[in-house]
């Protein structure tokens, strides 16, 4: 999660003239319009839904208690379980349980 933002802030500049944070979306392999000062496609709109998953993203790294409190809720664990999902941490999980 860092690098992806320090690439955000110091590689592709997206921070730059930008009063609201990153921009919403870019694409380096779209050149975008000419005279664009980022060298490719990057959106022009500003959104607001982007940045509460920024911040979710950046405690995760720092503490995992979103994976963590994802874990422990039933809800979650039975709805994955039943749209046919079995890898991974639910796999450790029903392992446990056995």
């Amino acid at each position: 999660m860092l690098p992806a933002i320090d690439f955000c802030i110091h590689q592709a500049k997206l921070k730059e003239s930008n009063d609201y944070g990153f921009k919403a979306s870019f694409n380096p392999t779209h050149p975008g319009k000419p005279g664009n000062p980022f060298g490719w496609w990057v959106s022009p709109w500003h959104f607001g839904l982007n940045k509460g998953p920024i911040v979710l993203m950046i405690e995760n790294y720092r503490s995992d208690m979103l994976w963590r409190l994802m874990r422990n809720c039933s809800y979650i664990k039975l709805g994955l379980q039943r749209a046919g999902f079995t890898g991974g941490w639910l796999a450790e999980i029903s392992n446990v349980l056995k």
